[in-house]
């Protein structure tokens, strides 16, 4: 290329060489307008500025003498016209590059910030799945846990029940002998007793007192002879004695009487409570001992 625009350089300036000879202006502005043609940065710009300077440069070498002020102010004009307008391309050239490098490099800062923009997304993205797969580890572990836990509680559930009944019978039958044995030894028979919420319960039936009395009945002193056996044999837990009656302080006397007769038969006073109930006496019951299970 550089070498093309000597050459087209040269075959300017041949037709003027020799006018050059003769004249130094035409010389001047021809060294010029080869120096822009040789340029690499305005060689291809201002053809037309330039074939113009060329064709006043040409007027210039051929003008006759009145004619020369003129043709070598025009050649000047044209000359520079040429080189403000080689100048001009040469900038916007510049202008155009600087823009396309500006666009290029705002596209690739965009390139660059959308692939960052979307390995934060990515990074989030796993992040999120990560935590939710914890979360769900996490769920189903406390759930695992929850079961275990609610098998745990029914199956010692189960066997706190099976051991209970088993403690229940057992002590029953415990109960069971050791009423035999107390009738056995007393010769004496035990009042009707039953098992319930405040423990083994023995009732002494109406009979057991007077009408209206606190004294024990023949009957109700055998029972309580056997109940003492009973009581001494058996059953280590405490005492205590309701006694019954509608009239004010009887049912307290019975319990009092009740209590002496089996600390009299050698039960641990310390061991009985007695407390009276105003509430009819019946039939079927006058007092009641309970021992605590």
């Amino acid at each position: 290329m550089v070498i093309r625009n000597l050459m087209l350089a040269g075959l300017l300036a041949l037709p003027l060489m020799a006018a050059a000879a003769e004249d130094p202006a035409v010389a001047s502005l021809n060294q010029r307008l080869v120096a822009l043609q040789a340029d690499m940065r305005t060689a291809d710009v201002a053809s037309f500025e330039k074939l113009q300077a060329q064709q006043a440069i040409a007027a210039l070498a051929k003008a006759k003498r009145k004619e020369l002020d003129n043709a070598r102010y025009l050649a000047e004009r044209r000359v520079a016209s040429a080189e403000a307008a080689a100048r001009a391309a040469v900038a916007l050239r510049e202008v155009d590059q600087l823009e396309r490098t500006r666009s290029e490099l705002l596209i690739e800062a965009s390139r660059r910030e959308v692939n960052r923009a979307r390995q934060e997304a990515e990074q989030l993205r796993m992040q999120a799945q990560i935590q939710a797969e914890e979360a769900e580890r996490l769920r189903l572990a406390a759930e695992a846990e929850t079961l275990a836990r609610q098998d745990a509680e029914t199956a010692l559930t189960s066997v706190a029940g099976r051991q209970q009944q088993r403690l229940s019978a057992a002590q029953q039958n415990a109960a069971k002998l050791a009423r035999e044995e107390a009738e056995l030894v007393s010769g004496q028979r035990l009042p009707g007793s039953a098992f319930g919420n405040r423990g083994e319960v023995f009732t002494f039936a109406g009979d057991a007192f007077a009408a209206g009395q606190a004294t024990l009945s023949a009957g109700a002193r055998n029972q309580v002879k056997a109940l003492a056996e009973y009581l001494n044999i058996g059953k280590k837990g405490r005492v205590s004695i309701e006694g019954y009656d509608s009239a004010n302080g009887v049912g307290q006397r019975r319990a009092q009487a009740l209590k002496d007769a089996l600390v009299a038969a050698g039960v641990s006073a310390s061991r009985v409570q007695v407390a009276g109930k105003k509430s009819a006496s019946t039939r079927a019951r006058s007092a009641e001992v309970i021992i605590a299970p």
